[in-house]
């Protein structure tokens, strides 16, 4: 059985909804009392405004504003690009890992009986550690420790002595594919501590602040208010939605809308069982449902 080619077909992606009802919810209202807040500023220095606007040289004030929304649309673009960039080396390192998984459970399936049994048995718990004790941990921010069933695999392989050639063949493979299995969990926790630091923060949301500051000098008593409305309502939203875009990308793991979960490596449980109940595998595994050691 190809447990490989199953898992790419039934894994599907890995980021799932997860609270994220309750968080588009919280983003909506955001942006709507953000953009109510800016209309309504518009509005009451629209009432003292001059008609033709506070600017003498519309051409001037313009190109100023245009000069301040070019580099905060820059700089916003450039961060977010890379913060996606890490969210989804987060993501591939997720499937990847969870891919490996399942191949080393089919590899195992070739080694001496008892090192087979013991191998197979702590995968399981590997991915049930990974689902039930680190995702929790990463969702807080915290970066997980040594997976302790790392360690038990490596120990178990040590004890290992491959006597045939498909023996020493599956031996041979799974070294390589314990090599790959911890370059993607390493992946996968390095890029869910965010890329975008402190300061990159402060220049964002104060260039924010300036572009909206800036834009209320455009309030015209001559304009009807529904136009003076729409121009700062529009464009307050699209500054506060894409802030809120770029702190979910830059926080794969804590953020429940769009936020990872582990659906990869659940999937990989699912076929591994399939592939327990197909080949009539049943041996009790040394840890308990959420991968602590029994």
């Amino acid at each position: 059985m190809d447990l490989r080619f199953a898992l790419v077909v039934a894994h599907g992606a890995t980021h799932g909804t997860g609270a994220a009802g309750a968080g588009l919810v919280w983003a909506v209202l955001l942006i709507v009392v953000a953009s109510g807040v800016m209309v309504t500023g518009m509005l009451l220095v629209r009432r003292r405004a001059p008609e033709g606007g506070y600017f003498a040289a519309d051409d001037r004030a313009a190109g100023g504003f245009g000069v301040l929304a070019t580099a905060f649309a820059l700089l916003l673009g450039f961060v977010t690009f890379l913060a996606f960039t890490k969210y989804d080396e987060s993501r591939a390192g997720a499937e990847a890992e969870a891919l490996v998984v399942a191949q080393q459970f089919e590899t195992a399936q070739l080694l001496p009986p008892d090192g087979r049994v013991r191998l197979s048995g702590a995968l399981i718990c590997y991915a049930r550690s990974v689902i039930e004790l680190e995702w929790p941990l990463l969702a807080r921010n915290v970066h997980p420790p040594f997976n302790q069933w790392g360690a038990a695999l490596f120990r178990t392989l040590q004890t290992i002595e491959p006597r045939t050639a498909s023996e020493q063949s599956a031996y041979d493979t799974w070294l390589s594919q314990t090599f790959t299995r911890e370059e993607e969990r390493r992946r996968r926790l390095h890029a869910g501590e965010g890329v975008v630091p402190l300061p990159v923060w402060l220049v964002l949301f104060f260039s924010a602040a300036l572009l909206l500051l800036y834009m209320l000098f455009f309030a015209d008593s001559g304009e009807p208010a529904v136009v003076q409305a729409l121009i700062a309502g529009s464009v307050t939203g699209v500054v506060v939605a894409t802030l809120l875009l770029l702190t979910m990308l830059n926080r794969p793991y804590q953020q429940d809308i769009g936020g990872l979960e582990p659906v990869a490596m659940q999937h990989t449980l699912e076929i591994i069982d399939f592939a327990q109940n197909t080949l009539g595998i049943d041996h009790p595994l040394p840890c308990d449902e959420a991968g602590r050691r029994s």
